[in-house]
């Protein structure tokens, strides 16, 4: 940035988590800049103050959801959080992720995170090989407009780190995982059906949900995770009625 950007001879204090999960928070007085965000804060942290600092970014236009961070107790993606918006008092708390292991400062361990998204059967399963016709889905029918719905989901993690089950219940598969399997139970070409909500309805699954909503309130993306769990408890009491499951 430029000094045209700078607002004034102004810095926050921005408290970071260092090291892993027996960290500690160490406070860095970062310049403040118009339009800055808070992606551009631990970027001017990492190379002007402490070249050491570990943290996770991509696209840096809110595409990708590898920015996402825990900015004053609350899960965001950082690219699109601005200071403005959260500065309380001259300054910012920056962790990573909850609900997730630490690897180092800000960068946390996704992986039980997709583990959970293969325990829900998240991968499409073909009913048709690539020799078949294509098959026509029209955009208007109740099952696609159920996907389309949901179907925008990036796997940032956002919803994972501020659902209150994963929180208290290890084998909770967590909001996205199931997000996904509603997407794939109403999608038409998939022939997984079955097997999928025998693993929703299992321990752990949709049956866990408490409704809290979290993970709708903070989705960046302004999905509904709760609505496609709630759609997949109808789903798994119906097949359990009928003795499919």
């Amino acid at each position: 940035m430029t000094s045209a950007d700078t607002i004034s001879s102004e810095t926050i204090d921005v408290s970071v988590w260092r090291g892993g999960a027996e960290g500690r928070y160490e406070t860095f007085a970062v310049p403040l800049r118009q339009n800055q965000t808070i992606l551009d804060v631990v970027t001017w942290i990492q190379r002007n103050a402490d070249p050491t600092l570990s943290y996770r970014f991509a696209c840096r236009v809110g595409m990708c959801g590898s920015c996402a961070m825990t900015v004053n107790g609350r899960p965001r993606w950082t690219c699109r959080t601005h200071v403005s918006k959260v500065v309380e008092n001259g300054k910012v708390e920056l962790g990573p992720l909850a609900n997730l292991p630490v690897i180092k400062d800000l960068a946390a361990d996704m992986t039980s995170f997709f583990e959970k998204w293969q325990k829900a059967d998240g991968a499409f399963v073909p009913s048709k090989t690539r020799h078949d016709p294509i098959e026509e889905i029209l955009p208007n029918t109740p099952a696609r407009i159920e996907a389309s719905a949901a179907i925008e989901c990036i796997n940032c993690g956002i919803c994972f780190a501020a659902c209150d089950t994963v929180r208290w219940q290890d084998e909770y598969l967590g909001p996205a995982a199931l997000n996904r399997a509603w997407t794939l139970v109403n999608d038409e070409r998939d022939a997984g059906k079955s097997d999928r909500l025998r693993a929703v309805a299992a321990a752990g699954g949709c049956h866990a949900c408490h409704s809290h909503q979290s993970c709708e309130q903070h989705c960046p993306q302004k999905l509904n995770p709760t609505a496609s769990i709630a759609g997949l408890k109808r789903l798994t009491m119906h097949a359990y009625l009928r003795g499919d499951l």
